[in-house]
């Protein structure tokens, strides 16, 4: 059974810092690609980062500079590391693997706030 559980979520002050995890359980993880996505309070999901297999990465515009992702195929995780957070940042994090057959996972959201 395929299992994605993201950690490392919380409460921040802006121009702080945290890093989510992402672990996988249950499938091959070296061959997904891994994706970050983001749902603020009354709007549409999404996409924040992504990663491919070969590590190979894309962000959006609104967090280029300021998040960076990552993976370790040894440990079956793929991380988050945001910093010079803004309260516009705030939103339920999810992560999600998605495969070139098409298999798509997610996992069930971490609770990001900015917030002085």
């Amino acid at each position: 059974q395929v299992q994605l559980v993201e950690s490392g979520g919380g409460l921040v002050q802006p121009g702080g810092s945290l890093r989510l995890s992402c672990a996988a359980s249950g499938m091959q993880f070296s061959i997904y690609t891994m994706y970050w996505y983001r749902q603020a309070p009354g709007k549409q999901r999404e996409l924040v980062a992504a990663i491919g297999s070969a590590a190979g990465t894309n962000y959006a515009a609104s967090v280029k500079g300021r998040f960076t992702i990552s993976r370790d195929n040894a440990k079956n995780t793929a991380y988050l590391q945001m910093n010079s957070l803004k309260p516009d940042d705030t939103a339920v994090y999810y992560c999600n693997a998605v495969s070139v057959i098409g298999h798509n996972y997610w996992g069930q959201g971490t609770q990001v706030t900015v917030s002085s």
